[in-house]
């Protein structure tokens, strides 16, 4: 089952696409991000496993929804695509935002879950942690998606990545470049403004961490602060790795995903 499609939910209409066969896997992006960052993951696990990607709202092709947006909108609308799937019941996967977003679902809708994988995600924010993110918001809304891109690359990618990949750097320009700055900059004050480090100890589902060792701003201290929180939980620090870790390790990332979800056939059924 194959192909990009389309789904309105109330005012919003999400661009999502169904690959592959098997346990049924859902994936969220990061901010101005789309569907597209999870490919190299979905073609490496696409024959074990029925993969729905999808671009969140402000999005890729999905509706650029103007104002404000909630957490509980975006948890929403993964809901209502992952029953537009026919999922009952499935694994989640979140990067960055997307890893947020995750976490909200597994809180509120636990039930809904087999297994849980958090890529490059926040949670535990220091106060000096929350000065910088909210700088950065604050130098986004007053500049344009494509200067965030030029201040944030090599956040995001090793200089090495760069160097050895320039049509991916152009790509991802491009992509930023092309970005609604509204819909960038209301996705990404809830990336800013949501931390649910209080509350972790509530996921009770199988759940693997993982981040990469040079990410300055889902860092290795964060990782460690939701496995020490989420019960039963895995940790993974990827060597020599920024934040983008579903650009320039697609292949890391999949076989952890590969691994660790495997577990939940044998255990699980």
């Amino acid at each position: 089952m194959t192909g990009t499609k389309r789904h309105t939910i109330g005012d919003v209409t999400l661009n999502y696409r169904i690959d592959g066969e098997g346990e049924p896997l859902v994936c969220i992006h990061g901010v101005g991000s789309y569907l597209e960052a999870w490919s190299g993951v979905v073609e490496r696990l696409k024959d074990r496993f029925t993969i729905l990607t999808f671009d969140l709202r402000g999005h890729g092709h999905s509706s650029r929804v103007k104002g404000r947006y909630e957490i509980d909108d975006f948890v929403n609308e993964t809901l209502a695509l992952a029953d537009r799937a026919g999922f009952s019941t499935f694994n989640l996967a979140g990067f960055s935002l997307g890893g947020l977003i995750a976490q909200r679902l597994a809180l509120t809708h636990l039930e809904r879950l087999r297994r849980l994988v958090l890529l490059s995600t926040v949670a535990g924010r220091t106060a000096a942690e929350r000065e910088r993110v909210l700088e950065r918001l604050a130098a986004l809304r007053a500049g344009t998606p494509a200067d965030h891109h030029n201040s944030s690359l090599s956040r995001w990618l090793t200089e090495d990545f760069q160097e050895q990949n320039p049509e991916v750097i152009e790509r991802l320009r491009a992509r930023d470049a092309g970005n609604d700055p509204d819909c960038y900059a209301s996705a990404y004050r809830v990336l800013a403004e949501t931390d649910f480090g209080g509350f972790l100890d509530q996921i009770r589902c199988p759940t693997l961490i993982a981040t990469g060792e040079d990410d300055v701003g889902s860092n290795p201290r964060m990782a460690c602060y939701m496995q020490e929180r989420i019960p039963g939980s895995a940790l993974r620090i990827l060597p020599g790795l920024r934040h983008s870790i579903l650009i320039e390790a697609p292949d890391v990332v999949a076989t952890l995903m590969a691994d660790f979800l495997r577990q939940g056939e044998k255990v699980d059924g």
